[in-house]
């Protein structure tokens, strides 16, 4: 069967990043399409080398840089900003995570990329963004998480210290996203001859996260600004006692133990909780807002008491009993996996969601397919992260015959 093109075949992308947020943006660029070229030092993304498998490279680094090609540039050399300002010359858009100085410093900056190719489109990854009073400071997701309050977002009673949720990178994530997002928008922007020059910063993206929550008007008194500069002990004892307590009174929307497993049950509507109810043939009358703050001592006693209940229930049929009775009812559920159960689950491969490759030090190394479907298809096949330099010599023929000479598009104005 023959496809169209994808969306941004023909469009290169410089990708001078390192570490996951700059990374995964491309990694998504190159499957939509686009040629994404790998631009690092002699001694590689430091990713590379982050907790190495027996073949000396990372599974990190695979899982984040497939589909692209990588050259080495020696940016504090004058012949290698020289091949930079090249490659730029080539380019369709450029995504860094240097900081301004040395950005500056290896032409990196906004001014500098279009003094060469005002067509290109540069998207930078900060930690803490361009102006302010921590401009400067460099922060990985870590930092993002901490001083924007989503390290104590799932704060537990149990807590001394806080905490990361899963060890989950969330800024970094997000931040990724956000930053494929605006290469995507600058490629299609039509409003003049240079092409935007976008910032997304970890501090933004973790804000991001919190969206729901990062809202404060004058009838919210607990979000009132406290008088501490930092969070204490006393304040993540307050905040886990906050999230534990509205967990303790929501049993619509929590995981469960089954007969033979875990099965988490996701009730966002009235009509959803009632049909919950009428599955198990019980009753709450606090069904309609089951949040909202008890009145009494003995209301929070009553309330507290219909989890319980739940869950004597639940532990009397198997997960695949309450999937399938919820779903009957049409009520959001499902079992719990851990992620290395999903390299061969049906759903996960149906939707072409994980990908075998081989990798020349790492031997067959099975990655996150694809997230997107093109005309029903997951299209993208993923070619296994570049050795350093692999295709140096490569890029170097491509400028020299003038291969990498762009054609002019639609869009370019």
């Amino acid at each position: 069967m023959t496809h169209a093109p994808l969306p941004l075949a023909g469009y290169r992308v410089l990708d001078y990043s390192q570490f996951v947020a700059g990374p995964l943006a491309t990694m998504l660029l190159a499957d939509l399409g686009a040629d994404v070229v790998k631009v690092e030092s002699p001694t590689g993304d430091a990713y590379r080398h982050y907790e190495p498998l027996g073949g000396g490279e990372s599974r990190r680094f695979y899982a984040l840089n497939r589909n692209k090609r990588s050259v080495v540039c020696d940016l504090k050399t004058p012949g290698g900003r020289e091949f930079s300002r090249d490659l730029i010359a080539s380019a369709d858009a450029v995504v860094h995570n240097t900081p301004p100085r040395r950005a500056t410093q290896f032409g990196l900056d906004a001014a500098s990329v279009r003094a060469v190719n005002p067509r290109a489109v540069v998207a930078v990854v900060s930690a803490f963004g361009s102006e302010g009073p921590h401009a400067g400071r460099v922060g990985y997701d870590l930092i993002a998480q901490a001083y924007s309050g989503l390290l104590t977002a799932d704060a537990r009673v149990e807590d001394a210290v806080p905490r990361r949720s899963g060890g989950i990178p969330y800024s970094d994530i997000t931040a990724g996203l956000l930053a494929c997002i605006s290469v995507t928008a600058g490629l299609v922007a039509r409003t003049g001859q240079d092409k935007p020059h976008f910032e997304v910063s970890l501090l933004g993206a973790a804000l991001a996260t919190q969206v729901q929550t990062f809202v404060r008007t004058s009838a919210d008194p607990h979000l009132a600004a406290s008088g501490n500069q930092v969070a204490t002990p006393a304040d993540l004892k307050q905040t886990a006692t906050g999230i534990a307590d509205l967990s303790d009174l929501e049993p619509y929307y929590r995981c469960y133990e089954a007969s033979d497993g875990f099965f988490a049950l996701a009730c966002l509507t009235t009509t959803q909780r009632q049909r919950v109810l009428a599955v198990l043939g019980m009753a709450d009358q606090w069904v309609g807002d089951p949040q909202a703050p008890p009145a009494s001592a003995r209301e929070r006693a009553v309330r507290m008491a219909l989890p319980y209940r739940f869950a004597e229930r639940f532990s009397e049929q198997p997960v695949a009993y309450w999937v399938e009775r919820f779903a009957e009812a049409g009520v959001p559920a499902g079992d719990v996996r851990l992620v290395a159960q999903l390299f061969d689950d049906d759903q996960v491969g149906a939707n072409g969601l994980v990908r075998r490759v081989e990798q020349q030090q790492g031997g067959s190394v099975d990655l996150l397919g694809s997230l997107f479907k093109i005309d029903g298809v997951a299209r993208q096949i993923p070619v296994a992260a570049p050795r350093l330099g692999e295709h140096t010599d490569e890029l170097l023929s491509e400028l020299a015959d003038g291969a990498s000479i762009r054609p002019r598009r639609s869009h370019d104005v």
